[in-house]
């Protein structure tokens, strides 16, 4: 009779410890992070547009802590991507370039350098952030565009127990609406939108996956090129933009190509009405289900927005240059953390923060170790969001890459209000002081020159002991056809630009029968 008891006794405990695992395990926050592609910070109504609308991403925004100075850290995408899963600045973890492009001898166009080489998929030897959630017993589950490698190194190599639609490419192959010809995820029916689909799937995860804490990426393929919407949405935004100013010229040159002074593409606006749409979904789906109080809520893009190369597709203004360019429209990004157990509505937050910084940040709220070997680059934000302050640190950046938006391969190093821009065609520098001049206008490199020797050595130093990769010289380079072609780019495809935006706008446009009507790129 006592060895009965014994044995009811140790399996009572016993229980008793799975409920309370389970218990501690469900005190634990959910966490949904959900990553643009392409979007820039002023794309959205709850950042200043007058033209896009964004409801939903914008209650998001206003539901937790908007970070006013949000960077991603790259101005391409596979390197700010590595960086959310890495905690590493983009020069550390060696992804310096959306994987895919050429570099060194393979690069064919005749520029002044060669591109630095690059890592073509997720260093295996690193801790993901999705599989540090894993290991702390979270379910994790990724959706839409991955671009960090391929077979061998996709989602589920990494980490996620769970991917739909995540793959080596960087645009969707098969455009924004079903038929998809996306090798990681089912057809839908002819004509299902990508970006509601990818939604769908992320909620329907959420909903079946309440009995132990989890971690959905929902890694958004849009607004990435091609530019596809639905005729009612493009309809109603060609009916907004005529009721606003006529405009004569939508482009300006600056320095290599045009840039996109204005926002009034009804394609791309209708492309982020469709996204703001799938985060209303998913939002809808915690809250229908009891999760919106303890479910951290993240949103951010992995670069600026496109307003020169692609699809020119819209303006970062009041901010200089967009994706692929070395100037603050390249690297801004919206970047909100929503969690209503801990963090006041409405907050803001001026300090500078990164892309690296959300892996050791998910980690604390979590209540999960710190892997401080490898977020090494990143910080918690933690006491940010408690309304406490972070040691002021220096953020670098490494693009020692061209790129098909007139970007030039450079380096930059921000620094409390200033920010360097080192060259590598001719070694120059620029500076700005962001906080007087955040539009990047005033190069103050030679009245400030011993500050920007300082920076410049700073960087160099930063960059070698990280085991930065540095262009070479391209001994194909012809500077005559050199400035032909950007000289063509900046006048008859700066007047082909003007004609092609302005015809977006009439009523009776029509786009390509295929819908790939804008320059894409892999990337």
């Amino acid at each position: 009779m006592m060895h009965v008891s014994r044995v009811f006794a140790v399996l009572c405990l016993v229980t008793l410890s799975a409920f309370a695992a389970r218990a501690a395990s469900l005190d634990r926050p959910n966490v949904v992070m959900i990553l643009a592609d392409d979007l820039g910070l002023h794309d959205l109504s709850v950042e200043g547009s007058t033209f896009y609308q964004s409801p939903n991403i914008d209650a998001l925004a206003r539901g937790g802590m908007r970070f006013t100075q949000g960077y991603a850290t790259c101005r391409v995408c596979s390197p700010s991507r590595a960086s959310i899963q890495l905690g590493k600045f983009t020069a550390r973890h060696g992804i310096t370039q959306w994987i895919g492009a050429a570099s060194g001898k393979d690069w064919k166009r005749g520029d002044r350098l060669l591109p630095a080489d690059y890592l073509h998929a997720l260093p295996a030897d690193d801790i993901t952030l999705a599989e540090s959630m894993k290991e702390g017993g979270y379910k994790t589950f990724f959706a839409g565009k991955w671009h960090l490698g391929g077979e061998g190194s996709l989602p589920t190599d990494h980490g996620f127990d769970i991917n739909v639609g995540g793959h080596h490419a960087g645009s969707p192959p098969g455009g924004y609406f079903a038929p998809y010809k996306n090798p990681e995820m089912k057809n839908g029916p002819d004509g299902e939108s990508l970006t509601l689909r990818l939604a769908r799937e992320t909620s329907d995860f959420i909903a079946s996956n309440q009995d132990k804490p989890f971690f959905a990426m929902l890694s958004f393929y849009t607004v990435h090129g091609p530019l596809q919407t639905s005729p009612d949405r493009w309809s109603k935004y060609q009916r907004i933009a005529a009721e606003k100013p006529a405009v004569d010229q939508r482009f300006k040159v600056d320095r290599t190509l045009p840039v996109r002074q204005v926002q009034d593409n009804p394609v791309y606006a209708g492309m982020i009405e469709t996204m703001d749409d799938a985060v209303g979904m998913v939002m809808e789906t915690l809250k229908k289900n009891g999760l919106s109080e303890n479910t951290i809520v993240i949103f951010t893009s992995d670069n600026g927005g496109v307003s020169s190369g692609d699809g020119y597709a819209t303006s970062n203004l009041p901010l200089r240059g967009g994706k692929g360019r070395q100037w603050e429209g390249g690297v801004r990004e919206p970047y909100y953390i929503c969690f209503p157990a801990k963090i006041k509505a409405e907050s803001t937050c001026d300090v500078p923060v990164t892309g690296a910084d959300f892996y050791p940040t998910i980690m604390e709220l979590c209540g999960l170790p710190a892997k401080r070997d490898q977020h090494v680059d990143g910080v918690s934000l933690v006491p940010l969001l408690d309304g406490g302050s972070i040691s002021p640190r220096p953020l670098y950046w490494h693009y020692p890459q061209y790129d098909n938006q007139g970007g030039e391969p450079s380096s930059l190093l921000r620094d409390g209000d200033w920010k360097l821009i080192h060259y590598y065609e001719d070694g120059r520098n620029e500076l700005y002081n962001l906080e007087a001049d955040p539009t990047e206008t005033s190069d103050l490199a030679l009245t400030h020159s011993v500050r920007t020797q300082r920076m410049a050595a700073q960087l160099d130093d930063w960059l070698r002991s990280v085991g930065a990769l540095f262009p070479e010289s391209n001994p194909r380079f012809d500077p005559a056809k050199s400035e032909a072609r950007f000289e063509n780019a900046r006048t008859v495809g700066k007047a082909k630009l003007e004609r092609q935006h302005a015809e977006l706008l009439n009523p009776d446009w029509q786009p390509n029968a295929d819908w790939w009507g804008s320059a894409v790129t892999k990337d």
